[in-house]
């Protein structure tokens, strides 16, 4: 399965441009701390050499790297020219010395620290809005008994067989991508294939090779239900992640040079700019009138008994929409529960209940989320998606509709942070309000 016209090299390995002394000292940190918190590198595709640099010196002292980060962005005023790279830089590394800072054992109350690693200050959310939205789905979801029981009947019916999965994803994609490039334009040699895989803990996951190029991967040991599908590509491809590493890529490192760009981090402001674009995009792969549409069509290409009937389908795909959007607001009770662990200092098994009474959680899956919750690396990561959503949602709403395609181009093609997007809202508000 894939997308665009290119044929990846192998290990995605290409000529890039000698960094700047600043780029090649971010890199050189970033990579030593991963060392001491894997998984903090979500991508590489800069210079080799950097990275067999940091592969074979000794390992680097936690208190040491804070001491690298605070050195490197006091050096910023001087070699930095371009006030938004600047910005972008001065955030990125207050992220990578708070984690330092961490793990040298100062530690930050846990909505600071969150704050400082995504220049954005994580908001609680009211429980009536969750209260709502479980009412909603009482009256949504068809049949009788406990919801739970109604959703995964619900859900089941809307489940894709792995073997239709190849012929979808290639419509799916094939259609996400022609609209991207109608609205947003394609880097002259970007390609993307999707695969399927198992033994994974996620759905689906975009790896950014370089080059142009993205390895998109689909766990077909979860179920993979019609709406999913429709979010998850969407996320993972066009104009999702892969639209953004690409072009980000192409305008910072291709044509600018700044190498700082070939290198992925979570639980940086980067990253909550990522999510939150990724799960914004959806908003243009399907525009909110074609949802039920494409959901019809959908379940017709993977032979869902559903699409039988086509009125009765279509009925379907209503209700889909309107289900889905009250999970969506459901599941950001995890965004309290996290708060409550960590900032209110509430036992495990308080949180546990309070996911499976107030966001419907059966006790298996509120386990598993407050696993994800407790982790040393996912505990900050928890809130990229719905903060990140949420603030640029606010942002691009306040232009004209058909304005929003230019605004959403920009997350693509400039170095934003949550704190610049924030402070735009905020001068246009005043602006309003003058």
């Amino acid at each position: 399965m894939t997308a665009g016209a290119r044929t990846p090299a192998v290990g995605g390995m290409r000529d890039v441009p000698v960094p700047d002394p600043i780029a090649r000292d971010y890199i050189l940190l970033a990579l030593r701390l991963d060392q001491r918190t894997p998984g903090l590198v979500d991508g590489y595709f800069g210079p080799a050499d950097l990275k067999a640099r940091v592969d074979i010196e000794q390992l680097r002292g936690p208190a040491a790297l804070r001491d690298d980060a605070v050195a490197l962005r006091e050096r910023l005023a001087g070699e930095v020219d371009d006030p938004a790279r600047r910005r972008w830089l001065s955030a990125q590394l207050l992220a990578l010395e708070t984690q330092a800072a961490a793990l040298a054992g100062e530690t930050l109350p846990y909505v600071e620290h969150v704050a400082r690693c995504f220049d954005r200050r994580p908001v609680r959310r009211p429980d009536e809005l969750f209260a709502a939205a479980a009412e909603e789905l009482e009256a949504l979801v068809p049949g009788e008994g406990p919801l739970g029981d109604r959703l995964a009947a619900w859900d089941d019916a809307f489940t894709i067989a792995p073997e239709r999965l190849g012929p979808v994803v290639d419509w799916l994609v094939e259609r996400f991508r022609e609209r991207a490039r109608r609205l947003f334009g394609l880097p002259h040699d970007e390609a993307l294939r999707v695969g399927l895989v198992r033994g994974q803990p996620w759905s689906g996951y975009n790896w950014y090779d370089g080059g142009g190029r993205s390895r998109v991967d689909l766990n077909v040991d979860l179920p993979i239900r019609a709406a999913d599908l429709v979010r998850v590509l969407a996320h993972e491809t066009y104009p999702g992640h892969h639209l953004e590493h690409a072009w980000k890529e192409a305008r910072f490192v291709d044509e600018l040079g700044r190498l700082e760009a070939s290198i992925l981090l979570i639980n940086t402001p980067e990253c909550l700019i990522s999510k939150g674009l990724a799960n914004l995009g959806r908003r243009f792969a399907v525009p909110p009138d074609e949802e039920a549409g494409l959901l019809a069509e959908l379940y017709e290409r993977a032979g869902l008994v559903a699409a039988a009937d086509p009125v009765a389908a279509r009925e379907a795909a209503e209700r889909q929409v309107r289900i889905t959007a009250a999970r969506a607001r459901l599941d950001e009770a995890a965004l309290n529960a996290a708060l409550m662990r960590h900032a209110d200092g509430l036992d495990h098994d308080d949180v546990r209940a309070y996911l499976e009474r107030v966001a419907l959680m059966s006790p298996e899956r509120a386990a598993k989320r407050l696993e994800f919750i407790e982790h040393p690396l996912w505990r900050t990561y928890v809130f990229v998606y719905s903060e990140g959503e949420r603030l640029l949602e606010r942002w691009l709403e306040l232009v004209p509709p058909a304005d929003q395609p230019a605004r959403f181009r920009r997350l693509l093609l400039e170095q934003l942070t949550p704190g610049a997007i924030a402070e735009e809202i905020e001068a246009a508000v005043a602006g309003v309000g003058s």
